[in-house]
């Protein structure tokens, strides 16, 4: 066994946690490999709130890796889990689909087009893409495959011999009052909040009572395959149990020694794979944390089966800026391969990365990814010149790569802001695109938009996709004369001073210096004069003259960065709209 390389990076969430999950897996299970653990349901999307059930396991899981140990990141797919109710939003999904409630999700069809057999498999494919994109590398381990197979037999056994002493735990929160009524100002219950917790297999499952007895295995209907039966007995000696499904009526009597058609309920599957598994470190979301949740009650019957309740942080949510909270069960949210489209997986790997579990945050979708990008290259450039503080730097080398290597990145990461401006002014031309970017460094063109990518891809999905076809920039085909000729002789001369500076300052830096230093010149200071040399009146002045340029350009008030615009239009098209 390798000896631990104590973190320097004192303040780094992801170090601490590794620190304690080495020192509690020797504690365990000394000289074999950390195991840690994340569970994910293919019941619909799998969002980028479920991520986070991924990804905090994961970077841990990394760090205990780059110190040189053995480690197994299980993700079980619960995917012999119920399907719940038929979800909105997913195309080709209508109330007819309400026959497969209560079936496993491996025997529920996919969606229409689908090219997987069944439902799960169909939700798993875009994670398991994404997974790969991100670099996580894991253990997948399916549910069906296991309850199928008979590899829970021995603890299924187990379990319905102790079923009393299992009973006795959950019996404690049965008894538990009723929270109190909602005080006025106080925030109500968030529903998307508990069924976003269904990556961790917390769908609403009974617990396993009922009127004859408790019994903590369900089994799947003989003849009508859901879930909605109840045992009525069961023989610890022979293993005999029958039970009768309330769906169709069919009944029958089995030997669960014998039998792999069924499952143990939610709170005793968790606690009893912790066991089987040996897991040392698995997070859950804030709703498993709460008084009587499946994790507290857990960490109770996991004893039963011989083994420790894992190390397990809670996580908070996480937010779409513009959007709310999150519910795979409804359909129609951001996934993680939604969000690889529009950023680069180091990106999304440093939002999980640099935020503790209990810390949420939102991911970007709109206008607000320029500004995550513009803050990433910051960061880069201060790990370049070594400026960043160590969590900082932490987060980023978390980001950019893992213990197998740094993955695959942008040769040369020019700015998002600028690449999606351009992508939304050329329309995805690429000889166009072409131009405007070697334009922006004159010393050092592109030779090809290979250097750009997938930079470049990204921001132009994201302009495809993700903004209203109102805010598109489209240029003007004619100059607007009316304007032209109504303006007094300040502005005729604001349009002067810009053309007779466009050839000399034909690159970003150069547009950029000549766009804000004409109404400084106007106003009789130098080109080069800095904000504290200036009045005021100077920055209306700078917006009169900005929002003047894009009406003449692109016919609204705002735009892309004037610098990029003009590059973008070419010097021969600006002198033809800004000439009368």
């Amino acid at each position: 066994m390798p000896i631990v390389a104590q973190s320097t990076e004192t303040t780094d969430w992801v170090s601490r946690f590794a620190d304690e999950v080495i020192e509690e897996s020797e504690r365990r299970a000394p000289g074999k490999p950390v195991v840690v653990a994340s569970g994910l349901s293919p019941s619909g999307p799998i969002h980028l709130g479920n991520l986070r059930e991924v990804m905090t396991p994961h970077l841990v899981a990394d760090e205990i890796r780059r110190r040189g140990y053995t480690v197994r990141h299980l993700i079980s797919w619960d995917d012999y889990d119920r399907y719940r109710k038929v979800p909105a939003g997913i195309a080709g999904i209508d109330a007819s689909w309400a026959e497969h409630i209560g079936k496993p999700l491996t025997s529920v069809p996919a969606p229409a087009g689908s090219a997987y057999p069944n439902w799960a498999e169909h939700f798993k494919a875009a994670m398991t893409e994404a997974l790969a994109d991100l670099g996580v590398e894991y253990d997948g381990i399916s549910q069906t495959e296991q309850y199928t197979s008979g590899a829970y037999r021995e603890q299924i056994l187990f379990a319905m011999k102790h079923r009393g002493d299992i009973d006795a735990i959950l019996e404690q929160y049965r008894t538990k009052k009723a929270p109190a009524k909602k005080q006025q100002g106080q925030k109500p219950v968030d529903e998307a909040e508990l069924e976003a917790a269904e990556g961790s297999g917390a769908a609403a499952e009974d617990d396993g009572s009922s009127t004859s007895g408790y019994y903590p295995y369900k089994p799947y209907c003989g003849q009508c395959g859901t879930d909605l039966t109840t045992v009525t007995s069961y023989d610890d000696e022979t293993t005999e149990l029958t039970y009768t499904c309330t769906a169709c009526a069919f009944s029958e009597t089995v030997r669960l020694s014998e039998f792999n058609r069924g499952k143990l309920v939610w709170k005793v599957d968790w606690p009893m794979r912790w066991a089987h598994e040996g897991v040392v470190f698995e997070p859950s979301g804030v709703d498993h944390s709460s008084p009587g949740s499946s994790f507290q009650v857990g960490g109770q019957i996991v004893g039963l089966f011989g083994g420790k309740q894992p190390i397990g942080p809670m996580y908070a949510f996480v937010g779409i800026s513009g959007m709310a909270k999150m519910s795979s069960s409804k359909g129609g949210v951001p996934t993680a391969s939604d969000a690889l489209r529009i950023m680069e997986p180091q990106l999304l790997r440093w939002l999980y990365a640099r935020r503790r579990p209990n810390q949420s945050f939102k991911i970007a979708f709109d206008q607000e990814i320029q500004r995550l990008y513009d803050e990433w290259d910051k960061l880069a450039g201060k790990v370049a010149d070594g400026s960043v503080l160590p969590a900082d730097a932490a987060a980023y080398s978390r980001a950019v790569g893992t213990a197998a290597g740094e993955l695959p990145r942008t040769p040369r990461p020019m700015s998002y802001r600028t690449l999606a401006s351009v992508a939304d002014i050329t329309a995805g031309a690429e000889d166009q695109t072409l131009r405007i970017l070697s334009e922006l460094d004159p010393e050092n063109p592109l030779a090809s938009l290979d250097e750009v990518r997938p930079r470049l891809d990204k921001a132009e999905t994201w302009i495809n996709t993700q903004v209203p076809a109102e805010e598109r920039t489209v240029v003007r085909d004619e100059p607007d004369v009316e304007l032209i000729t109504s303006l007094d002789e300040q502005g005729r001369e604001s349009l002067r001073l810009l053309l007779d500076g466009l050839e000399r300052n034909w690159s970003l830096d150069g547009l950029t210096h000549l766009v804000y230093g004409v109404p400084k010149v106007q106003a009789g200071f130098s080109a080069d004069a800095t904000a504290k040399e200036l009045p005021a009146e100077i920055k209306v002045a700078q917006r009169t003259f900005f929002a003047r340029l894009y009406h003449l350009l692109v016919g609204r008030d705002t735009g892309p960065r004037l610098p990029t615009l003009l590059l973008a239009v070419g010097q021969d098209r600006v002198r033809k709209l800004l000439s009368a």
